[in-house]
């Protein structure tokens, strides 16, 4: 008796794919009609052996030589296969059979921006909508190439279509959230994916992305809302909890932000950024124990996560232990050696260690590249002071101020320096130009020389711009 399978259905397709390899066996050659043939070309491209799914798609043409649907599997596995020219080939031959099929001329536009050619894949994808080849993917796909030419309006514009034609394509939603991000309309955005889940309140796809929005206009609150709803929709969609964890850390709720990381543990298994957020949690709480442990995790499971290996010497620090915070620190700038944290994290280790010039080597680091950094400045430049190298130190601030006029911090340090050097004149110009920059930052230059106090010139300067008595 022959069994009766659902048309389409996973028996169905292995019933046809046994029979398939039954054939090659037995070295013979069976009949299959063309559903059938697709049905087995899917099952070895879902295997991931696009080799086999393409010996079937050639043995399928010969069968039906008049089906065009052949021609176009075999150009997308030769596509996959990374033999470009022979999938045009395929091509040409469809679209003699078929010369409005849509699909054809829309995978020449990718094989186009596969060989570098936007202007051409552009002009393929238009004209393959032309032809009525309206899917969610053919206005995906073009929006995708605007993306590329950095022409984000236009690519909004076809991503909107795209959920038209599928409003479950996850994709476009999450592009969509990033070119509103480039084109920085946030309040479009909300009002779009407001619109969007008026239609479809379960697409737990929508309400992430206005989180995401939500978050980068730091409306924090709503942010957690449209988080929760994700969750509550999907309760293991794990992106939902990790964004929901960093929402929580903006707001400096770290220990409630422990429990919604850790609750990605239930669906997935833990990874090395999820351990990275927790440790940097706890080391914010100053549990710097249980910090350490995850930050260890975190880079065993991905010994190239810089943040991890300097979060490690941030908890070593922490304890005093600044020499084993050195060798953390050195690790994760081994990985990124242009981040100006961790050359600033060395520059105090070796500070703190008495290493003055390599100290100083780490600061210099750090100003060049992040010169807008003030504190580095003042740091940079106390070393020299401390020291006695009064020119130094005066030379630090001064370029700290080329590239920081507006830093009024700068200025009441150059004061500082300047008296400690004996150029009483030049420092009250500089302290003039420090109380115009901001008179109620005054103070700083007494907490750094408290002796000025007594000095009734400074005085009566400052009260002149403070209004004071």
């Amino acid at each position: 008796m022959e069994e009766d399978f659902e048309f389409g259905s996973p028996e169905e397709q292995r019933l046809s794919v046994d029979r398939y390899e039954e054939m090659l066996r037995n070295q013979d050659q069976y009949f299959f009609d063309a559903k059938a043939f697709e049905s087995i070309i899917e099952y070895y491209t879902d295997k991931n052996d696009p080799i086999k799914a393409l010996q079937v798609a050639e043995y399928a043409k010969s069968q039906h030589p008049y089906e065009s649907t052949f021609l176009l599997k075999k150009a997308q596995l030769f596509v996959r296969t990374s033999q470009l020219d022979k999938a045009l080939q395929e091509l040409d031959k469809a679209t003699i059979l078929e010369p409005n099929s849509g699909e054809a001329f829309l995978l020449k536009g990718n094989i186009a921006l596969l060989q570098g050619d936007v202007e051409e894949g552009e002009q393929l994808f238009l004209y393959a909508i032309e032809l009525g080849e309206d899917s969610a993917e053919a206005y995906f796909q073009i929006a995708e190439l605007y993306q590329i030419k950095g022409e984000y309006e236009k690519a909004i514009a076809y991503l909107k279509k795209s959920l038209e034609a599928n409003m479950e394509n996850d994709d476009a939603l999450h592009a969509l959230a990033f070119c509103y991000e480039i084109v920085d309309r946030p309040e479009e955005s909300v009002t779009f994916y407001k619109s969007f889940i008026d239609s479809d309140p379960y697409s737990y796809a929508a309400w992430f992305n206005l989180g995401l929005v939500y978050e980068r206009m730091d409306n924090f609150g709503d942010a957690i809302d449209a988080y929760d709803y994700a969750i509550l929709i999907n309760e293991s969609f794990v992106p939902a909890y990790f964004n929901k964890g960093n929402v929580l850390v903006n707001l400096q709720k770290y220990t409630e932000a422990i429990g919604v990381y850790k609750q990605t543990f239930e669906y997935e298994r833990p990874t090395a950024d999820v351990y990275c957020a927790i440790g940097e949690c706890y080391e914010k709480l100053e549990q710097m124990d249980e910090a350490r442990e995850n930050y260890k995790k975190a880079v065993k499971l991905d010994p190239l996560l810089a943040d991890a290996w300097f979060g490690i010497g941030v908890t070593l620090d922490f304890d005093d232990r600044y020499f084993e915070s050195l060798h953390f620190y050195k690790k994760a700038l081994e990985l990124e050696d242009t981040n100006p944290d961790y050359w600033f994290a060395i520059a105090d280790a070796r500070y703190k260690l008495k290493q003055f010039e390599e100290s100083e080597f780490a600061y210099n680091k750090v100003v060049q590249l992040n010169p807008t950094d003030v504190e580095a400045w003042l740091d940079f430049s106390s070393i020299y002071f401390e020291q006695g190298k009064y020119a130094e130190a005066i030379d630090v601030i001064g370029d700290a101020i080329k590239q920081n006029p507006e830093a009024s911090d700068l200025y009441y340090r150059l004061v500082a320096y300047l008296f400690a050097q004996g150029k009483y004149n030049e420092a009250l110009n500089f302290l003039e130009l420090g109380l115009a920059t901001n008179p109620d930052k005054f103070h700083i230059l007494f907490d750094y020389l408290p002796q000025l106090q007594g000095n009734k010139i400074i005085v009566d300067i400052i009260n002149k711009y403070t209004n004071n008595p």
